[in-house]
């Protein structure tokens, strides 16, 4: 079986270009960062800061499993009273994955995570922008293997952004689709 990487310089590049007559290899769309991004949000509302404290390095943790790479807190760029937030304030968390991180993230995301969700019937093409970016959600993050359900405390959801240097929409989709993304048709 090939990987991600192989397969789209062997079999993904020729198809694209077959379909959209590129005059260069170089013009082939290709997939450039997977971010993962987290919120705290409703973890840590009404928590002593102890407590928002352990669960900031229990996601912290549990994320750079799943991604491979240390994650970066993101914080409030202002206050707002009615969330209780202050200016800098943790927030949330970020990992971007490129290159080879980013190819092995996505063959387990795709292989592995995505078919061992629970009610997982395919990725909606809904959810390509009109740049050829892909955004999901993950609901569980104990669908990847790194994590052990048994010795989590708590199950939190993530956003997954799969940016692409495709020009539209349809550029967008045809090359995840020919990744092996599970789309809908």
């Amino acid at each position: 079986m090939l990987g991600l990487k192989e397969k789209y310089k062997k079999e993904v590049i020729p198809e694209m270009i077959k379909k959209f007559n590129y005059k260069n290899v170089m013009a082939v769309p290709k997939i450039e960062k997977v971010t993962l991004n987290v919120g705290f949000g409703s973890l840590i509302a009404k928590k002593s800061s102890d407590e928002q404290k352990k669960i900031y390095e229990f996601i912290l943790n549990e994320l750079a499993l799943i991604a491979g790479q240390r994650p970066v807190l993101t914080q409030a760029k202002k206050s707002i009273a009615g969330f209780k937030i202050r200016k800098g304030m943790p927030v949330g968390a970020k990992v971007v994955l490129r290159k080879e991180r980013m190819y092995s993230f996505l063959e387990r995301l795709i292989h592995i995570a995505l078919p061992r969700s629970r009610d997982f019937q395919g990725i909606n093409p809904k959810s390509i922008d009109k740049n050829g970016n892909l955004t999901i959600g993950i609901k569980e993050h104990i669908c990847f293997p790194e994590i052990s359900p048994e010795k989590t405390k708590s199950i939190f959801g993530f956003e997954i952004t799969v940016t692409t240097t495709a020009e539209n929409r349809e550029e967008g989709l045809e090359l995840l689709k020919l990744m092996e993304f599970p789309i809908k048709s």
